[in-house]
């Protein structure tokens, strides 16, 4: 039944941004993923914004449309400067809207990107929906700062999208000296090697994008362990 009601979450995440989309923000985690890849659902819509005047203005309207300020939970996987915002729909079913302020700090690994670095590596982009036919244009974090965020922070959720979006990154020695400068290279390189060579990680692929062809598997998996090479 939850998965049914997939499709009303993401729109009214689609409507949210709609009415946010005039307001200076960059949109990152799952829904910034679809933008690059084969879009897959996300719980949560991520954006960075530079500061607290930005965020009177963003809280303004989230309350007009019927959000409700609320404490992040404990384990929410970007921190710092933080404010969750959270609409119920119908069948209890809640959605919410995540808003960095002036940095992004991973938890897993103390790593920091500030809202400046954020904002450098962005640019207005499409996003499209996954289970609805909407499309928009905001401003999205780059592909490859969006895979040296994933590749930093390494949760399964993270290595799936890195397996999804690396054979269409632009410069794979920037990506790999962004992450140098934040974390152990190696060790992340490590994680997503013995992950993505597990028996149960394609079946865990197609769980959260779909069928995927023996072909384009191989394909992207190449494409990844070349990049750990």
């Amino acid at each position: 039944m939850i998965q049914n009601l997939f499709p009303l979450r993401e729109e009214e995440i689609f409507k949210t941004l709609r009415e946010l989309k005039n307001y200076d923000f960059v949109v990152i985690g799952g829904y910034a993923v679809n933008a690059y890849t084969l879009p897959r659902f996300s719980v949560d819509c991520d954006i960075v914004i530079s500061d607290e005047n930005e965020l009177k203005k963003i809280e303004k309207t989230l309350q007009k449309i019927s959000y409700t300020k609320k404490h992040p939970p404990t384990g929410v996987l970007y921190s710092g400067s933080f404010s969750r915002h959270e609409k119920e729909l119908d069948h209890h079913f809640i959605v919410s809207m995540d808003i960095l302020i002036g940095k992004v700090l991973d938890r897993i690994t103390g790593s920091v990107f500030t809202a400046d670095w954020v904002f450098k590596h962005s640019r207005m982009r499409v996003l499209k929906g996954k289970t609805i036919t909407e499309a928009l244009k905001l401003r999205i974090i780059h592909l490859d700062a969006l895979l040296v965020m994933k590749i930093i922070s390494c949760r399964p959720t993270d290595i799936r999208d890195v397996f999804m979006m690396l054979p269409y990154a632009k410069d794979e020695k920037w990506i790999k000296n962004e992450v140098s400068l934040q974390y152990n290279l190696k060790d992340r390189i490590a994680k997503i090697q013995e992950k993505v060579s597990s028996k149960s990680f394609k079946d865990g692929l197609a769980g959260v994008y779909g069928y995927f062809d023996p072909q384009t598997f191989e394909k992207h998996k190449k494409a990844v362990m070349g990049f750990l090479g």
